[in-house]
């Protein structure tokens, strides 16, 4: 689990995973859907939300040792969560084939957290509820651009 939740921090892995997708013509919106969406759920999420309900980390909570890095922002949403969904559901758009693949190990890394004391239940589910709304508004962002570009 402590590898699992590893492979999230930032979101390196989706976001490394999303580059591969650039250099096909035929990924290419994959891949900025997937970057959209964790842009998205970065500034909403990580800055705005963790920020405003300011949740105590349950590990903090219950003075219980991790075995990881103590994070240094607040529980709720699940940033690792977040950005997994957001990534995963993104990608199960696009291909329902490595989407699928993508929501498996999304749904592993939203219980590394919980697993690694870090996140309640709560914050995991906040965190791919948000990922929906953030795939959500991506598209939406994305057809806005290529309608207006269309009238360039």
């Amino acid at each position: 689990m402590k590898f699992v939740s590893f492979l999230g921090n930032g979101g390196l892995i989706w976001l490394a995973i999303s580059l591969v997708f650039v250099f096909s013509k035929r990924t290419r919106k994959w891949s900025i859907l997937i970057w959209i969406s964790m842009i998205m759920g970065l500034f909403f999420g990580n800055l705005i939300l963790k920020n405003l309900f300011a949740r105590i980390r349950p590990y903090d909570l219950y003075n219980v040792p991790i075995i990881i890095a103590h994070p240094s922002d607040y529980s709720f949403p699940s940033g690792h969560t977040l950005s997994s969904f957001a990534a995963a559901i993104a990608l199960y758009k696009c291909n329902k084939k490595y989407g699928t693949i993508a929501l498996v190990f999304a749904a592993v890394m939203g219980f590394s957290r919980m697993y690694l004391f870090v996140h309640y239940p709560t914050d995991i589910l906040g965190g791919i509820g948000l990922a929906f709304v953030m795939v959500f508004f991506a598209e939406r962002t994305i057809d806005f651009v290529e309608k207006k570009l269309k009238k360039i």
